[in-house]
């Protein structure tokens, strides 16, 4: 007998090769929320970490003064406003966006010190005795608050994020993010340079307060064994959870999970410690399971105000895309 043997190469497929999908659950200017699946821990803390690491934002990185008769020196100052998130809208846009297209980074750019291209001049100039004369008589005793409003840009796409939002806005006490406070015959002038950073740097760049995610819960109900339980049982089952993940269906009686459980499952083992309690055998089966998922994750994203949420993680993506590129060319040179 004689074997035929094909000298055609097959085509060879990925192994476990996967298909990252987005889903978002809720979105605002400041926040965001979303489910990253089909994939595994190593693409979600990738994305993680270039979100506080790696996106490009503005910061004020030099000060310049020309007088400074406050209560706090110099460095006091340049470092509050170093922490000031800068905001950059791109033209006929009202989102904070990704500026890595406006500027370059000031160690790239080829000017002698600053220019348009590499940064941002801000110009603050406070007198105490001069703005006193135009607030009310009922507050020309009490000091005035220098705040990010002061500053005055020379870019009109870049400015400083005053508030996160409306409501914080209608609860502060000033206009906004407070810089220093001065008293009779005091005032502040400087002039500030904002360049363009990532947070590996420093973390005023960081565009980030918060960057987790969780791991999604699966809650597996097991009907048949659950039938065998008292509503009493039942009910101390609910109750057993630390996370209220569960609850009983007002017209079955039977165990559910609750809609939000994603939000609250804390994975503790009181649930576990209480049914092992109610189970005839201990090899008997788990009347619920609650497993974290390996390829299903609930990101939350809170921005500093420099860019929107949605920009944040859209930068995020674009990073990585451009870190796998460059790699992918690199293995290109060592094969040649």
């Amino acid at each position: 007998t004689k074997k035929k043997i094909s000298l055609k190469k097959k085509k060879k497929k990925m192994p476990q090769q996967r298909f990252p999908k987005i889903e978002i659950l809720s979105i605002q200017p400041h926040h965001i929320q979303f489910i990253l699946s089909e994939t595994d821990t190593s693409m979600a803390n990738a994305i993680r970490r270039i979100m506080i690491a790696e996106v490009p934002t503005l910061a004020i990185d030099l000060v310049e003064y020309a007088e400074n008769s406050s209560v706090l020196n110099d460095e006091y100052i340049a470092h509050r406003l170093g922490l000031l998130p800068i905001r950059y809208v791109p033209e006929g846009s009202m989102r904070g966006g990704d500026c890595h297209t406006a500027f370059l980074p000031h160690t790239e750019c080829v000017c002698y010190d600053r220019c348009p291209r590499c940064s941002v001049e801000f110009e603050l100039d406070v007198d105490f005795d001069k703005v006193n004369m135009t607030r009310p008589d009922q507050d020309r005793d009490l000091p005035l608050t220098v705040t990010s409003r002061d500053l005055i840009s020379n870019n009109i796409l870049v400015a400083p994020a005053h508030f996160l939002n409306e409501e914080e806005q209608d609860e502060a006490h000033d206009e906004g993010i407070s810089i220093v406070k001065l008293g009779p015959g005091q005032n502040l002038k400087l002039k500030a340079i904002a360049r363009m950073g990532i947070s590996k740097e420093h973390a005023k760049w960081c565009p980030v307060a918060v960057a987790t995610y969780r791991f999604w819960p699966i809650i597996t109900i097991n009907d048949e064994a659950c039938q065998m339980l008292t509503m009493e049982q039942k009910q101390e089952l609910v109750e057993a959870c630390p996370d209220r993940i569960l609850e009983l269906d007002e017209i079955t009686g039977n165990l559910v999970a609750v809609e939000n459980a994603y939000e609250m499952a804390t994975y503790t083992e009181d649930l576990k410690v209480a049914q092992d309690a109610m189970k005839k055998r201990p090899e008997d089966d788990d009347f619920v399971k609650v497993e974290p998922s390996t390829d299903r994750f609930v990101f939350s994203v809170e921005t500093t105000g420099a860019m929107d949420a949605e920009e944040v993680l859209f930068s995020a993506l674009r990073v990585l895309k451009d870190r796998m590129n460059y790699l992918a060319a690199e293995v290109e040179k060592l094969k040649d």
